[in-house]
């Protein structure tokens, strides 16, 4: 059984910082991608930052220059590093990773999502 747990949601001020963290616990062999998305009330979930195991990062144009994803492999582990917040950015975020359990088989895993909310 694989679970991702995220932390690091909470309130905010607009121009504030928050840091989300992701963390994949598990029968583990291996982690590849693993990504955020989030999902404003009444909108459709979107793809906010990807990174690669290897590292490589890809952003909504949306986040770029105010977003950081990096990851650590030893512990399994995706973060965002969200900066210069706004209310637009107000969201449930969800971390997937895709892992495999095994040398062959590889699934696509979600958290259960942390609140962002960027308020004065």
């Amino acid at each position: 059984q694989v679970q991702l747990v995220e932390s690091g949601g909470g309130l905010v001020q607009p121009g504030g910082s928050l840091r989300l963290s992701c963390t994949a616990s598990g029968s583990i062999f291996s982690i590849n991608a693993m990504r955020w998305y989030r999902q404003a009330s009444g909108k459709q979930r979107e793809l906010v930052a990807s990174i690669t195991r290897g590292g490589n990062t890809d952003y909504a144009d949306s986040v770029k220059g105010r977003f950081t994803i990096s990851r650590d492999n030893a512990k399994n582990t995706v973060y965002l590093q969200m900066n210069s917040l706004k209310h637009e950015h107000t969201a449930v975020y969800y971390c997937n990773a895709d892992i495999n359990t095994d040398s062959i088989v590889t699934r696509r895993y979600w958290g259960q999502g942390t609140q962002v909310t960027v308020s004065s």
